[in-house]
This record gives C-alpha cells, structure tokens and sequence, in this order.
C-alpha cells in the first residue's frame, strides 16, 4: 500500500468540525505537516483554543476516516497531534525559509535527459500532493518554458511582506522560474561566468517561492560556476545524477558524483538515474532494445556505492509530450493514482524513490550547510 499525502487530505474531507458543519479543509484545521513512515501517519490539526469542546471527537473522526477510507492498517491513532492558533507573526525576509528539501537534479554531460526526469519528478510529486518548487539552472540552455508549455508568460512581481517579489510560473501543480523568461529564447546567451551567477542568484533570492516540500533544481551538464554558486548559495539536501547507460556519460557522472563527494563540497548524493535504459517500441511493449549499452549506470551505482532510484526507458512518447509543453507526468496529474500510462507510472516510481531517498538522508545526517568562499 503506498501512502501519500493527497490520500490522507482526501480521507479528511469526510470530516467535519461539529461547531460549524464544515469540513477540517474548509476551516484550515489540518496543519502542513503530513508525514509518511510505512504505514505510519501523523500530523497535526489546529484548532482556535485549548477549551475547544469537540477536540477529543474530532481527532478520534479523523483517525476513523483515514482507517476507513484509506485502510484500517493505517497507523494513525495517537499519532495526531493537536495545536493552537497563534497570532500571524512577522515571516522571515528570506524567500527559502520555508522550504524543506532542496535537491539538485544534475548530470555530467548534456543530451542524457536530465531536464526532462527534473520536469516529470517535479510534476509526479505536485500530483502526490506535495508542495513543488522547479528552479531552471541551466542559465545556458534553458528548457523548461518549452517542457511546462510557458514559453510566452511574462514575470510578474507580486507584494509581499513590504518588498516586490518575482512570482513564479505555476504550472501542473509546481511553481517555476527560468532564465528562459527574461531572455530572447532565439538568441545565445553570451554572458560571463559572473553574469549568469548573479542572474541565478537573483531567480532565487529575488523570487517568493511560499512554503514548498520539495525544491528541485535542473542544473546545468557537467560542474561548472553555475555549481559552485548554487552550493555557495543554497543548503542543498541532495543531488539526484541522470545519466544513459553509455560509457561516455557514465565517466562524466562519475566525475559529478565525485564533486559533490568531495570535501569542499559535501553534498550527499540521494542516488542515480539510468535514463534510456532500454528502447520498447509502442506495438510491441514486452520487447527492449539497449541501443546505449545494457545497466551500466547500475554497474555505476554499485560501484560507486550509490542507489538506483529508477531505469528510465526510452519511449517516443516521453519526447513528443515535453516538446508540446505536457510532459508524461501530467497524466497522474489528469488521472491521479489510477493512470494507465507506463511511462508516468515509471516517473511516479521514481518521485517515490527520491522522496524516500530524501527521507533516509534526513534522518540519517545532520542538514547540508552553505558551501563557505574563501
């Protein structure tokens, strides 16, 4: 059974608050802080006061829905925690402060897929319900207008907390930001090294990203200034590695692993991904052909002591849909769980993967913190 946070709202919305009639939902009870473990669910509900009558009654229905309308080997009882309102305090200036994991999606050459796993993880977590954040990197070779179908939105800025912020493009459920906004999309992008880590720094710091689960980020191929400013700048929690089978992509992720292993970098690798792992024409879905190799990113993840969070096929259909602006995924998004697409199931599979990956990091070591210049 798998679990995730869209189900148990969904649960909840047969709940309603005895004082008013309406549902948890509609009166903002249920806090934004769902958590997964198996089969394991807690969270929170707010409520106006410690006096509240119906505490005890509403706790015990929402603990009756979610084993009703989910499963009864939910394990939810005792784990709901009850809080209280408080007066809105001052948020933060910094635009990041609520955002709980930041994961780089990254690969050591270009031409293996990497922006298109970034746009469908991004799109098959906003579909689970989680909150999703897609920041386009590569200053260079922007593409993530062109995948969203947003290539002709205009930026614009939004108030808040006294100062303008650039909102971000909200698109199947995530929120996106890309250089390919503010630049002619038919010409070179001819900036120096500092130029695009300054334009970067200002889509991330210059932008009101909200509260987000997941902030993923599509960097550019290979290690470059573009890096070094996004670990100087940002406490990544993880960087997801695409590459192809072939030999010639392998030695360049292994390369990338290796600077983000290092020591003046640090950051924890959540796992690698084998994108082309096969070619399955659409007639005949039972047959592969490995036309880059056969597993070698799996050789790789063994090797190199890393997990294989997915084998990505190559289907025709993964292409043409990012090339229209709609990529795979959107088809959880349009279906939800009940999707009958492979390709989005494999893209499912994988945001999975990387959300359990992420899990395990967290849990495991302390947070990652700013690369320091010196």
């Amino acid at each position: 059974m798998q679990l995730y946070p869209n189900l148990i709202l969904d649960a909840l919305k047969n709940v309603k608050y005895p004082g008013n009639g309406k549902t948890l939902a509609e009166n903002e009870m249920i806090e934004d802080d769902i958590r997964i473990d198996g089969n394991k669910v807690s969270f929170s509900l707010i409520f106006d006061k410690p006096t509240d009558p119906f505490i005890r009654s509403v706790v015990r229905a929402a603990e009756a829905a979610i084993n009703t309308y989910i499963s009864p080997e939910v394990e939810v009882k005792g784990n709901i925690a009850v809080k209280y309102r408080k007066p809105v305090a001052e948020k933060p200036a910094s635009p990041l402060l609520g955002v709980k994991n930041i994961i780089g999606i990254s690969s050591g050459k270009g031409g293996v897929g990497k922006s298109t796993v970034a746009a469908n993880i991004a799109i098959s977590l906003a579909a689970k319900g989680y909150k999703v954040g897609l920041l386009d990197a590569d200053i260079f070779g922007p593409s993530m207008p062109k995948m969203f179908g947003v290539e002709d939105e205009t930026l614009y800025m939004v108030n808040k907390e006294g100062r303008d912020w650039i909102e971000p493009v909200e698109k199947y459920g995530v929120k996106m930001l890309s250089i390919g906004f503010v630049v002619d999309r038919n010409s070179p992008v001819l900036w120096r090294g500092s130029m695009a880590s300054n334009a970067l720094r200002q889509l991330i710091n210059d932008a009101w990203w909200g509260d987000l689960d997941y902030f993923l980020i599509d960097m550019p191929p290979g290690t470059s200034d573009i890096h070094l400013t996004l670990v100087q700048t940002l406490p990544i929690t993880g960087v997801v590695v695409v590459s192809t089978p072939q030999e010639v992509a392998l030695a360049d992720a292994r390369k990338g692993i290796a600077m983000f292993k290092s020591d003046k970098i640090n950051v924890p690798i959540l796992g690698l991904v084998e994108n082309m792992a096969w070619f399955t024409p659409a007639p005949h879905p039972e047959e592969r052909y490995y036309i880059f190799g056969n597993g070698g990113a799996v050789k790789l993840a063994e090797e190199l002591d890393v997990k294989l969070l997915a084998q990505i096929p190559l289907v025709a259909d993964i292409c043409s849909t990012a090339d229209l602006g709609a990529p795979t995924s959107v088809a959880l998004v349009d279906a939800g769980k009940e999707a009958e697409n492979p390709e989005a199931k494999a893209f499912g599979e994988l945001a999975e993967a990387v959300v359990k990956a992420c899990d395990e990091r967290n849990a495991q070591l302390p947070p990652t913190t700013v690369v320091q210049t010196h």
